[in-house]
């Protein structure tokens, strides 16, 4: 290989590569570009087959740059050129390579280029022919140009980002060469990218342009790549730092932690927090301390999950992007409160803390009024403005407070006067967040603006100050985090100048790379330059900027060395990193491991149910042996654990039989004894044991021998029907050839009855099987139904005279068959964990009642019960009262393999009333247009609309002077429509569908909503009501007694408050008495008596007629008088549409609702 220098290049290397053989691939189809391989592949939404004969075998030869003319044999199909700019560092971010096809004219296939390395992944030009139709059906011949990365890899998993120049050299001097850009995310099915009609074949062979001299043409790319991910790219090695890997979607929080960790004298007081005595799992503090040291010290990107875990975040968390500023605001927040009372306390406020004043200023007299906050960042305006500059002029900028908007000096009365905010003092570390997201009141979202906004390497913030502070308020920048996407999400990455020497890496998630600083500045800038559109993202731009002070920046940064780490914490990590390796190995190792539970006999003692034993409650010790471990090496193990002699215990392994039991089986010790444990278990894993030891107060020394022939291992229990309880009463091997007569002696022995007590004795066959054994005379292999070791005989005294509930152990177990353990969870308590109480399936609604009555401590009559949804863990629909099913009825959609639940919530009324009535939820509103209380209304069914307002005047506390009457108007939207009359029947409201009703008072009016819907109300009268447009309940008022008979010349309007657009109405509309002819002044009057405020807050009211959705303003108030027919319907009117109605337009001074994103919340760190 030749090397030269290129003129153009002087320090780059130019190398000649071999001509290579090519095999035939499908060309894509047009500009954008498509994998240049494959068969039928479709290339921007359009599939392309091309059929390309294979040209001859090429020959291989060399050729060099300087060596053209010397030239030995060459293949006459084509020669390649290869050139190559910084070969020597395959890691490079960019390079720029040749590729030279001749003969040119005969080209017929498509060739790739030799590999040129650029982040340490091959890069390859790929050239073809290409043949397509024109508009008029004519056959036009192009140029097809792509860039191919990691052509030949066979990994799926790898992606990078590259933007790259692709161009065509000409031979004549100072001719421009013709090029196209491209900008893609390479991977694996789509690893090449370009052009398949990057010019045609005519104007490549133009002689005037010179692309092709001696039948060859030069192709040239110059390639701008990211890091790739996927690939073995390692940031340790090539930035000396390491990435945080991502959960889901946290590069947010990867981002903002990088930043933090390398803010080193946070780092430094980090570690310095005392964390020796918390929870591994729960301590945020140790948690970040871990986090760092990792980051410090691996070679590998470090994981977050424990970090997130000790916030306390579920898994959705992780997958769910939060806002940097918010989540940044939390974090500091929290490590403020964990490191107040140690030796670091403080460091938090005094790195980032600055301090601002806000000031209003009266122009006309001296008065000034201030207050002085602190910050740990500022959010900076960036819409309309250049730079950052602007942005802190724009954030100082005073505004006035004049006309309508005059300032209230208290004593002074309503003055103009400025307001603004000026800088106190700025901290060592200040965090600028730029106000990229906003609200967009068109779309009722956030929207993100990409508007370029530029920044410096370098700031001064000395005209922003208040006064002047110690040292001069100068900045260098340290970081800046950068989002790709938009306001419904994206990606987040960071730039950082670790060492505040001009330096930058770029951090994205677990990739490290170099970086530029025109690439960690200028291309963050946002907007549409045409310099940089193909190089940056229109999207992608910096949202928030971190700064810190030059005369702070030693102190910042200074470095963290091992002996800053105090020792403790240093260990602890290590003692985690040992506990995982083991714990990593033994679940790479499982599948060579098995459990072996062990019960041993005091495990069977309280036991009520069938077998011995609740497999979900059983305290087993558990041993964990190799599965290719003997029989005797488990036996020796366990001897030497329970502290036995090996000859003094014997395993009996369980077994589930056909019947659904499961009972202690024999093992032929003799026969396996040097079987493996996995083989003796028949695959069982775990393998549940019992086994038997000798009793200690026994004396024996070895336990006694049992004959798998003639002998047979029974087990015993004892039932109290009095107490209705179980009691274990041991085990004995008996020959089977013993009659049943020879167990009483031993039964009364284990009892503690007198030897002659007459005995009952059952056997328990299986669930709800328990079969009482008739004649003790014979032998127990025939009495007993299929005799076999660990069968169960239940014995009781024989009682017949004595009468109990549960007389015989048959009835008790019968009786167990049908129990179930049932939790009842509170309605109207959000996530309620309830309370569970053991029912039987055979309960009626009264005893179900009546046992949850006892448990809460209530009236059964006072409580609601709800099945479970359709196999959801929520409430269904209530269940009536004389429900005459049975509780086993009631648990038939409760989820399956889940704890039964029913829902209950406790009533103000008895249940059996409540069926009979409906349910309304309405507010109380006093005189004065003020919400006041909430009201439930529970009218009778079948009752009438006065009957509900009835039953709201029981509730509420009406005026002295009042009327005591009610009425009731329907409110849409904040506006009065109309009501139903009195005499109206509840039911029939129910064909209206659903609607909001409202009753009206004394110095205003009512406004009772309520919900009725089609089905009965009963299904849904414990559910929460809502009014679509209303944003609040429903509102009750007294009628005023001079509006009770109304003169012909009189009429109640409609009034509701807006602003600026009518259709914006808000606050609680009511109606007004008007008189024909009256002028509009009295009208206000009374409006703003009747309101309760301000004369000069009602100067600010404008009063508009609204008709039909117009509005009319009154603009000349004094000329206008009340005219009854302009607040008349129009007889061609929709019904259900609203009458005229008089609007108040004012400023909403109530506080707005938050708006989140519907798959936003807020973040919290729990612990």
């Amino acid at each position: 290989m030749n090397h030269v220098n290129d003129k153009e290049n002087q320090n780059n290397e130019v190398e000649e590569m071999d001509t290579q053989e090519v095999e035939t691939v499908e060309t894509p189809n047009d500009a954008g570009g498509g994998d240049g391989g494959g068969e039928n592949r479709q290339i921007n939404g359009e599939a392309q087959e091309q059929n390309i004969s294979q040209d001859a075998e090429m020959e291989e030869g060399i050729s060099g740059l300087l060596s053209i003319d010397v030239m030995r044999e060459v293949a006459w199909y084509s020669v390649v050129t290869y050139l190559i700019l910084n070969i020597a560092d395959e890691a490079r971010s960019e390079a720029t390579f040749r590729y030279t096809v001749q003969n040119f004219s005969k080209l017929k296939e498509s060739q790739l280029s030799p590999s040129c390395y650029v982040r340490n992944l091959p890069w390859k030009i790929m050239v073809m022919p290409r043949t397509s139709q024109t508009a008029d059906r004519q056959t036009q011949r192009s140029l097809g140009f792509f860039l191919q990365c990691n052509g030949e890899s066979e990994s799926s998993s790898w992606s990078c980002y590259a933007t790259a120049e692709l161009r065509l050299l000409s031979s004549k001097e100072d001719t421009e060469p013709f090029s196209r850009k491209i900008q893609h995310l390479f991977y694996s099915k789509e690893n090449d990218w370009g052009f398949s009609h990057f010019m045609s074949w005519q104007e490549v062979l133009e002689s005037d342009k010179q692309y092709v001299k001696d039948d060859s043409i030069t192709l040239e790319v110059h390639v701008v790549a990211d890091a790739p991910h996927g690939v073995s790219w390692d940031s340790k090695k090539h930035t000396g730092y390491v990435g945080l890997k991502n959960q889901g979607a946290t590069c947010y929080m990867n981002s903002l932690l990088q930043t933090l960790y390398f803010t080193n004298q946070l780092r430094k007081a980090v570690y310095k927090m005392p964390t020796e005595s918390d929870d591994s799992s729960k301590s945020v503090a140790l948690a970040l301390q871990r986090v760092f040291h990792e980051l410090q010290f691996s070679d590998k990107p470090v994981g977050t999950k424990k970090l997130t875990k000790s916030f306390g975040w579920e898994t959705l968390d992780s997958f769910m992007q939060h806002d940097v500023q918010e989540f940044l605001r939390v974090l500091l927040d929290k490590l403020e409160s964990k490191m107040k009372g140690t030796c670091v306390e403080g460091t938090v406020p005094k790195l980032f803390e600055g301090k601002m004043v806000s000031f209003i200023k009266c122009k006309n007299i001296d008065y000034t009024s201030t207050r002085v906050e602190t910050f740990y960042d500022i959010q900076l305006n960036i819409k309309g403005k250049k730079n950052i500059d602007e942005s802190f002029h724009d954030y100082i900028t005073t505004e006035m407070l004049d006309g309508d908007n005059k300032y209230d000096a208290g004593e002074h009365g309503l003055q103009d006067a400025e307001k603004g905010v000026i800088f106190a003092s700025f901290p060592p570390v200040l965090h600028l967040h730029l106000m990229r997201f906003q609200y967009d009141p068109i779309t009722d979202c956030s929207v993100k603006f990409n508007d370029r906004f530029e920044f410096y390497e370098k700031i001064s913030l000395e005209t922003y100050l208040q006064n002047p502070e110690p040292t001069r308020a100068d900045y260098t920048l340290h970081a800046v985090l950068v989002h790709s996407g938009d306001n419904h999400g994206g990606h987040y990455v960071v730039f950082i100048n670790p060492k505040g020497d001009g330096k930058w890496c770029k951090f994205d998630d677990d990739v490290v790379s170099r970086c530029t600083k025109q690439e960690a500045i200028d291309h963050n800038y946002g907007g549409h330059d045409d310099d940089m559109n193909m190089t940056v993202k229109h999207c992608t731009n910096a949202y928030m900027l971190v700064y810190i002070r030059d005369s702070e920046i030693k102190n910042v940064l200074q470095e963290v060395t091992e002996e800053d780490i105090p020792q403790e914490l240093v260990e602890r990590l290590q003692e985690e990193k040992r506990m995982e390796q083991i714990r990593r190995k033994e679940r790479n190792e499982a599948h060579l491991y098995m459990s072996v539970q062990v019960l041993l006999e005091d495990s069977f003692d309280g036991h009520q149910g069938n077998d011995l034993y609740d497999p979900d409650r059983a305290l087993y010790r558990i041993f964990r042996v190799r599965k290719q471990t003997t029989l005797q090496e488990l036996l020796e193990m366990l001897a030497d654990s329970l502290k036995y002699p090996i000859e003094q215990i014997r395993p009996w392994p369980f077994s589930y039989r056909s019947n659904q039991t499961c009972r202690p089986t024999l093992i032929d010790i003799e026969a396996d004894l040097h079987k493996t444990v996995i083989d003796v278990a028949e695959n069982q894993n775990p393998w549940n044991v019992f086994v038997e030891v000798v009793p200690p107060d026994s004396g024996l020394q070895a336990l006694p021998s049992f004959d798998k022939d003639s002998d047979v291992l029974l087990f015993f229990k004892l039932y109290d029907p009095k107490t209705k309880r179980i009691h274990y009463c041991g085990h004995h091997y008996m020959p089977v050839a013993a009659k049943v007569q020879e167990l009483i002696p031993l039964l009364n022995e284990r009892a503690g009855f007198p030897p002659d007590t007459e005995l009952v004795l059952y056997e328990e066959i299986k669930p709800n099987m328990v079969e009482r054994i008739e004649n003790y005379n014979e032998p127990l292999e025939k009495v007993l139904e299929e005799l076999m070791d660990g069968d169960i005989i239940v014995f009781q005294k024989d009682e017949r005279d004595v009468m109990y509930d549960l007389p015989t152990c048959r009835d008790y177990f019968k009786d167990l068959f049908h129990h179930v353990e049932v939790t009842f969870c509170d309605k109207m308590i959000p996530n309620d964990p309830g309370f569970t109480i053991d029912l039987s399936q055979r309960m009626t609604y009264d005893q179900m009642a009546r046992a949850v009555a006892q448990r809460v401590g209530t009236d059964p009559y006072l409580l609601q019960f709800f099945k479970c949804q359709n196999y959801k863990d929520s409430p269904g629909h209530p269940l009536r009262c004389t429900f005459e099913g049975t509780l086993k009825e009631l648990l038939v959609y409760c989820k399956p393999k889940t704890p039964k639940k029913i829902f209950y919530q406790q009533l103000n009324i008895r249940i059996n009333e409540l069926e009979n009535k409906k349910q309304f939820k309405c507010l109380w509103v006093g005189p004065k247009l003020k919400e006041e209380k909430e009201l439930i209304l529970y009218p009778n069914k079948n009752g009438t609309v006065a009957d509900l307002l009835e039953e709201a005047r029981k509730q509420v506390e009406l005026s002295e002077n009042g009327s005591g009457k009610l009425r009731i108007f329907e409110v849409n939207c904040n506006k009065i429509i109309c009501g139903p009359k009195e005499d109206a029947l509840l039911e029939t409201l129910n064909s209206t569908g659903t609607k909001s009703h409202v009753l009206s008072h004394g110095q205003g009016n009512i406004e009772c909503g309520f919900l009725v819907n089609k089905e009965s109300l009963f299904n849904n009268m414990t559910e929460k009501l809502s009014t679509s447009c209303l944003g609040r309940g429903s509102e009750i008022e007294e009628i005023p007694r001079d509006e009770l008979n109304l003169a012909e010349d009189e009429m109640l309007v409609p009034v509701a408050h807006f602003y600026k657009d009518i259709f914006s109405t808000f606050g609680i509309p009511f109606v007004l008495k008007v008189k024909s002819g009256e002028p509009f002044s009295k009208v206000k009057e009374r409006l703003m008596k009747k309101l309760g405020i301000q004369e000069k807050e009602f100067e600010k009211f404008k009063f508009a007629l609204v008709v039909m959705g117009r509005a009319q303003f009154i603009t000349d108030e004094s000329d206008y008088h009340i005219n009854l027919m302009d607040f008349r319907c129009n007889p061609n009117q929709v019904s259900a549409s609203p009458k005229p109605w008089l609007g108040l337009e004012h400023i909403n001074k109530a506080p707005k609702r938050s708006r989140f994103n519907y798959l936003e919340k807020a973040i919290k760190i729990y612990n």
